[in-house]
């Protein structure tokens, strides 16, 4: 077990609105705890997972399972290595406030249509950072996020790299936490029947639809990643976080499994 000090508590402007994880950083190692039910495994089931995919090692932030203790407390929760090399991570959010005095979710959400509200962020993002095809790369997010019910999606913790001299670059996919009905505390209780639930879950992206968001993605900028993994892959995965109770692993591998049927056609053998 991993003992963790107020000094070593770090702050961001990446929001989230189901509240805050308590967030560490210790060398270039960071935590984050579970705050709504299990963030921690769904971070670290979801990177395994897209080990399993045709991204890049480099494109994804790979997390691990931590048990840690802070003030008396013992806490769940996740723990990646730092991929900034010296860069600093600015959300879209933050970045459009930075230079324009407004956030970039005002713009979109004041395009009713959303197909629209897809291609006027890429656009705004790639002439505001210089970034090529910043669409593939929010195709593939937005895959991930529909496959694994990423509910928590928004331009707070969409971001980029910037160095401070106005060179920017993707920033690896990461914060999956909301994926895979992780609150147990307020929207999916461990009591609920999971594929009940999967139906109750919206993105907040650009509009409530998981399929709609996909459809949108995938036509104006291509299908840009496909999966490896089946049942096997998957306990495996999910079994070896075992200091999270089988109710729990048992409803993980369950909602993988009907997300990889209804997205049967992104996977390959």
């Amino acid at each position: 077990m991993l003992h963790l000090t107020k000094t070593d508590m770090q702050e961001f402007d990446r929001r989230s609105s189901k509240g805050n994880q308590l967030k560490f950083r210790l060398g270039d190692i960071w935590y984050k705890t579970d705050y709504l039910g299990y963030e921690g495994l769904a971070e670290y089931v979801v990177s395994k997972l897209l080990a399993l995919s045709d991204l890049r090692p480099d494109e994804y932030v790979d997390y691990e399972t931590e048990e840690i203790e802070y003030n008396g407390q013992i806490f769940h929760a996740c723990r990646s290595k730092d991929f900034t090399n010296g860069w600093n991570l600015i959300t879209l959010e933050r970045l459009f406030q930075n230079m324009y005095g407004y956030g970039l979710n005002r713009i979109i959400f004041r395009t009713p249509d959303h197909e629209d509200r897809l291609r006027i962020l890429v656009e705004q993002v790639e002439r505001t950072t210089g970034i090529k095809d910043f669409g593939i790369y929010m195709s593939k997010l937005l895959t991930i996020d529909s496959v694994f019910l990423n509910e928590d999606r928004h331009t707070h913790n969409i971001a980029v790299l910037t160095n401070g001299a106005g060179d920017f670059r993707l920033a690896p996919l990461f914060d999956n936490g909301a994926c895979l009905l992780s609150d147990t505390t307020m929207e999916y209780p461990l009591s609920g029947d999971a594929l009940d639930l999967i139906p109750k879950v919206k993105p907040k992206t650009f509009c409530d639809s998981f399929e709609e968001q996909l459809e949108i993605a995938e036509k104006l900028y291509g299908e840009n990643i496909h999966f490896a993994f089946g049942y096997e892959e998957v306990k495996t995965i999910v079994d070896a976080a075992d200091m999270y109770p089988d109710e729990i692993r048992d409803r993980v591998i369950d909602v993988i499994m009907e997300m990889r049927r209804r997205y049967s056609y992104l996977f390959r053998d």
